[in-house]
């Protein structure tokens, strides 16, 4: 055969990856050998590959590669998320365009909507994953929407409930105005921005004007500084430190509310830091965690001047119906007019920001579903911190352990369509019982309730789980755990995984409540190590981003370079655990180290065609030998290293050893 002058990966590589499908090598069934399984960390539904995932997908090829080179039954098995939030954005984007608003819809007319678009585009970045070469087991495709693993996560909730670690009730929660649903805290990204920290004036009542003597009143108004300043119609209290000296003679008293004039109580609290801006806090226990925990400690009232959509609510007295954002420079102007602004200064301050639609979060009260964590987290905390599962790098033990000793009760509803939706049924009474289907839910309120009326209009709760409560079963149910949990072979077989290698940011959205499922739900650890992967960075160390456009056309590199040359490029800037300053000249690199591999392989040819004559000389032997040793020196390194998951490293050692042992010494 004759080979072209370079290599030519655009010929060659849809060409092998054709045959190993056809080939079914990347297939596994159960056999005598160990096996070494991996579980994708399953993208979203609406993804498209990006330089995260080609680092993360390339790292787990090579340890699935290398496991089979080591005798194992491999099986890394691929599958995508539904991603409730991502999904439902895209449905309602594609209805607009289409003039249609998707609350003018039934549900099932959304639902059938979303299924069509998941049929059409949901299945992009897989398609996506084969371009890049990766290994996988694709007849074992899963996604985590798919009939038996709906009823398994419907099932864990009915479980759980029924052990009474699921419970109703109202709390402060994270809440996304654009999306209009509850997040948890890990799903809020926290920004530096630039705002402006306003000090406002509030006029002291009589009680408090009557209470000063001429020696301590410097004012007839109390002063407090706020970022967020359309809030203050929701003021209920001025909250100051007990021993601050300033304001010790007005506590008990009372001030106005600037603009609405509502009378509130000033009060004392140790929370206060004395040192922050003028020592007082208002106090609005509608729209801050802190101020919440302060309102139920001075039973103080709740006024909640937000709508949903991040709007003034009636409550608000004022601007109703209009943006929170475009309130907060109408107010101030206005309270400047009136006299209660006594100075503006810039302020930097970390700001809350939706991870999935990227609007400011709003703390807000509201009733919904929430999965108590302490007595699953205990176990699973013991598993990482006993080395039964082993992080690497090990750094991340301490977050880990950080977390999960001081975890929070999971909000686990979403004001949602797209999902699974919580099997709760409410009667006409408000009444609400927990059952799969609306037949078991008659059943069980004529059980509990025996004049219930068999005709009686049952509601099923409209809210779905958190995305998250599906994929904490993922490396079990990927081998159909919840319809055969005995006699499963593949699960028997399969299961705990060997590695997971996923990003560090989700390490309590996904690796924590993974092994709290698995010790739960199987009484095994779900895998025995954890890798971490850093995050891919430019070489200015910006974090990769649309808003920066940083981030390379990942596709496009591969049509132009290669996915071999893509990955190198990757891998070898890639320091265990640690992030990634991706360069354009390493992907060159690759694409040269490539050709390099293609080069030696024509100078075989051009040997084989040689006629062969037996040689003895010493001279001739010596770089066998020599090269044999040193292929051995090399290969015990790399096992060392990739056993440590140092991957760069690893690599680094091939790129010498092809290079300049083999090549430019040995051939």
């Amino acid at each position: 055969m004759e080979l072209s002058k370079n290599y030519l990966p655009q010929q060659t590589e849809d060409k092998w990856y054709a045959h190993w499908l056809e080939q079914g090598y990347f297939n596994s069934t159960p056999d005598d050998k160990p096996a070494y399984t991996i579980v994708i960390p399953p993208p979203n539904v609406t993804g498209v590959l990006h330089m995260g995932h080609a680092l993360n997908n390339s790292v787990q090829d090579v340890l699935i590669r290398y496991a089979k080179l080591k005798g194992y039954n491999t099986c890394w098995v691929p599958g995508t998320d539904h991603a409730s939030i991502a999904t439902e954005a895209k449905v309602a984007a594609m209805l607009r365009d289409q003039g249609i608003d998707k609350n003018d819809l039934s549900r099932e007319e959304f639902l059938k909507y979303a299924w069509e678009w998941k049929e059409k585009y949901g299945g992009i970045i897989l398609q996506q994953l084969k371009k890049l070469g990766c290994a996988l087991d694709w007849k074992r495709t899963a996604f985590t929407m798919d009939d038996d693993y709906y009823n398994a996560v419907i099932d864990v909730f009915i479980d759980l409930y029924n052990k009474g670690h699921i419970y109703r009730g109202v709390k402060m929660i994270n809440w996304d105005p654009k999306a209009k649903t509850a997040l948890s805290d890990e799903e809020v990204v926290h920004k530096e921005v630039n705002s402006k920290l306003v000090y406002i004036k509030y006029k002291l009542a009589e009680d408090a004007l009557s209470s000063s003597t001429d020696e301590v009143r410097s004012s007839d108004s109390i002063t407090i500084a706020t970022v967020r300043p359309e809030t203050i119609l929701g003021d209920v209290a001025i909250c100051v430190h007990p021993e601050d000296e300033r304001y010790q003679h007005l506590v008990g008293k009372h001030c106005y509310v600037p603009l609405i004039d509502r009378k509130i109580p000033i009060i004392a609290d140790d929370y206060i830091d004395i040192e922050f801006g003028t020592g007082c806090l208002k106090v609005t226990p509608a729209h801050d965690i802190n101020d919440y925990n302060l309102g139920v400690k001075h039973h103080l009232q709740v006024i909640d001047t937000l709508n949903e959509d991040g709007t003034m609510s009636a409550a608000a007295q004022l601007y109703v119906g209009e943006d929170r954002f475009a309130v907060r420079k109408k107010i101030v102007e206005d309270l400047q007019s009136a006299g209660h602004v006594e100075k503006v200064e810039d302020y930097k301050n970390q700001v809350g920001y939706s991870e999935r639609t990227d609007v400011v979060i709003e703390p807000r009260l509201s009733m919904q579903w929430w999965c108590n964590m302490e007595t699953l987290a205990k176990p699973a905390l013991d598993a990482v911190m006993n080395d039964e599962i082993k992080f690497y790098p090990a750094k991340f033990k301490n977050t880990y352990r950080h977390w999960m000793a001081n975890i929070k009760d999971w909000c686990i509803s979403r004001q949602l369509r797209w999902g699974h939706r919580i099997p709760a049924w409410y009667d006409e009474n408000g009444q609400v019982v927990i059952a799969k289907t609306e037949q078991e839910a008659r059943e069980k309120f004529s059980i509990q309730n025996p004049g219930f009326q068999s005709d009686a209009t049952l509601r099923q709760d409209a809210d779905v789980l958190d995305t998250w409560f599906s994929s904490w079963l993922w490396p079990m149910e990927v081998f159909g755990w919840n319809k055969n949990k005995e006699n499963n072979g593949d699960l028997n077989y399969y299961y705990p995984t060997a590695t997971l290698v996923t990003a560090p940011e989700i390490i309590f959205f996904w690796v924590a409540r993974m092994i709290m499922a698995g010790i739960e739900y199987r009484k095994q650890i779900p895998f025995q190590q954890v890798y971490f992967t850093g995050i891919v960075r430019d070489n200015q160390g910006r974090k990769m981003s649309k808003q920066l456009n940083n981030s390379p056309d990942l596709l496009q590199m591969i049509d132009e370079y290669g996915a071999d040359a893509v990955r190198f490029g990757v891998l070898i800037s890639s320091p265990a655990g640690n992030d990634l300053l991706f360069d354009m000249s390493s992907v060159e690199q690759g694409k040269m180290f490539c050709n390099k591999l293609w080069n030696a392989l024509k100078l075989l040819q051009i040997l084989k065609q040689k006629e062969q004559v037996e040689n003895n000389n010493e001279a001739e032997i010596f770089p066998s030998v020599y090269f044999a040793a040193k292929l051995n020196q090399v290969k015990s390194e790399i096992d060392e290293d990739i056993r440590e998951f140092k991957l760069s490293e690893a690599l680094k050692k091939v790129y010498s050893l092809i290079w300049t042992d083999y090549c430019s010494d040995y051939l």
